[in-house]
């Protein structure tokens, strides 16, 4: 499959006012273009490939469109390995907007949603996971996303793929030779090798695809704090945020919905809510509140339940000690006042992380920051690491082909009965680059990209 001939143009910067608005095409008669619309500074002065040069769009009478510096870069050392012209125009839309239609008016077409990175995959310039890779580093919310972004653009998905690929390829290359071969290659050693060789590419795949840290990656984390009323969840929250962001009383309820803000730990982006009291209540408002707070907290990834170590635990404190899980901390609050309640009669009813602190204070802030850090935080991020929902559910199929591959060795079945099942891994696996990839699947990954890029 190859790009297409024709000229596409659009305007490659996001709308609204700004200093500078982009406009860029690319195709064969993209120098073409560029010459009818952008009049140099100094009449007699051409275009070198990849030198900017100042001078003023124009309109088909000549009328200027805007002052403005253009580029013209000549295949095939460019984004699409096209010739690829950029007029750089004062940013808004107008000036923009005016050359762009200039542009279209000389034969250009309006480019498709990412279909200047289709033509760079199109034409062997990227694969298919590194020009994804392009649109999560522009939609990335935090630094650990923009960094797996560009791990995933600079060949990391793509390498650890391939490289699975070529494992499996030698699993392959070992059976044939089991099979053709059955005086020099014993099978049933054969078969021990392989399903040892498997059984460790499965559990590279599932690590390398885990679903929840690719999402908290792209999305963020979800940390939610829970816990009856006045125990101090909002006072927690604004000592998180270094902010006074929830309303603090000695009020009972006075939090009835779930407010929720954004801090960054460890370059991840994570939502921080408070909620509200969770208690029997007969105010339908509040137990509205309630009610959202149960939820919110069936949801989160991190679970700070809060108790006031000032006074005994009652039986909504108990319900939610004993409900933590792996996602609870116990956070200890009101530690700077007479203890009542201690870590150590907690740590009778619960394996989960206990952290006494003070919100009023500070005490054990910087530890819970550090604990909340070290649970969303990408530890031991990798190139290989999987973020895109496409790449993970793939990684999964092939994972799950070679479970059926070693479950068929395991059961005495024939050596060429798993090439099959190892086979269709690595079609999936093919599917993830692009190499197996049909049109469809192609069209479809650059829908979701923003027109001009």
């Amino acid at each position: 499959m190859k790009a297409e001939i024709d000229t596409i143009a659009a305007i490659a910067t996001a709308s609204g006012a700004g200093g500078i608005a982009i406009v860029r095409l690319s195709g064969d008669r993209a120098e073409d273009i560029l010459n009818k619309i952008f009049i140099p500074a100094k009449p007699r002065e051409s275009f070198s490939s990849h030198r900017l040069m100042y001078g003023r769009a124009v309109g088909e009478g000549g009328e200027a469109l805007d002052e403005a510096m253009a580029v013209l870069m000549r295949a095939p050392n460019t984004y699409t390995r096209e010739d690829v012209a950029e007029i750089h125009c004062h940013g808004g839309g107008a000036a923009a907007g005016a050359v762009l239609n200039r542009a279209l008016q000389l034969g250009a077409r309006m480019a498709a949603p990412g279909e200047f990175t289709k033509r760079a995959f199109l034409n062997g310039r990227i694969d298919l996971a590194r020009a994804e890779a392009v649109m999560q580093l522009i939609g990335a919310t935090g630094e650990a996303a923009a960094r797996a972004s560009m791990r995933q653009l600079e060949g990391g998905v793509s390498g650890f793929v391939r490289g699975i690929a070529q494992r499996l390829t030698g699993v392959l290359a070992l059976i044939e030779a089991s099979t053709d071969f059955p005086d020099e290659v014993e099978e049933e050693a054969a078969a021990a090798e392989v399903a040892a060789a498997l059984d460790g590419i499965i559990d590279e795949l599932r690590e390398h695809g885990d679903a929840r840290r690719a999402r908290v990656l792209r999305e963020g984390a979800s940390i939610v704090l829970a816990g009856r009323p006045n125990v101090g969840k909002s006072s927690l929250m604004n000592a998180l945020l270094q902010q006074e962001r929830a309303i603090v009383t000695d009020i009972p309820g006075t939090t009835r919905d779930v407010l929720t803000e954004r801090l960054s730990l460890g370059g991840v982006v994570a939502e921080l809510s408070d909620t509200a009291g969770q208690r029997g209540t007969d105010d339908p408002i509040e137990r509205i509140g309630v009610d959202r707070a149960r939820r919110a907290v069936e949801a989160a990834d991190v679970v700070l339940v809060v108790l006031d170590a000032a006074s005994e635990l009652d039986e909504s404190d108990a319900q939610l000690v004993k409900k933590a899980d792996e996602r609870a901390i116990i956070c200890l609050n009101k530690s700077d006042l007479p203890p009542v309640l201690s870590a150590q009669e907690l740590r009778n009813m619960t394996g989960a992380k206990i952290i006494e602190i003070s919100a009023q204070t500070g005490r054990g802030i910087s530890e819970l920051i550090d604990e909340l850090t070290r649970r969303v935080a990408m530890d031991g991020e990798s190139d290989g690491l999987l973020v895109a929902r496409r790449h993970i559910e793939l990684a999964q199929a092939a994972a799950d082909s070679l479970g059926r591959a070693v479950g068929a060795i395991r059961v005495g079945m024939p050596l060429d009965t798993a090439a099959i099942d190892i086979r269709e891994a690595l079609e999936r696996l093919g599917e993830i680059t692009g190499e197996n990839a049909t049109e469809a699947v192609i069209d479809r990954v650059f829908a979701d990209f923003c027109v001009g890029k």
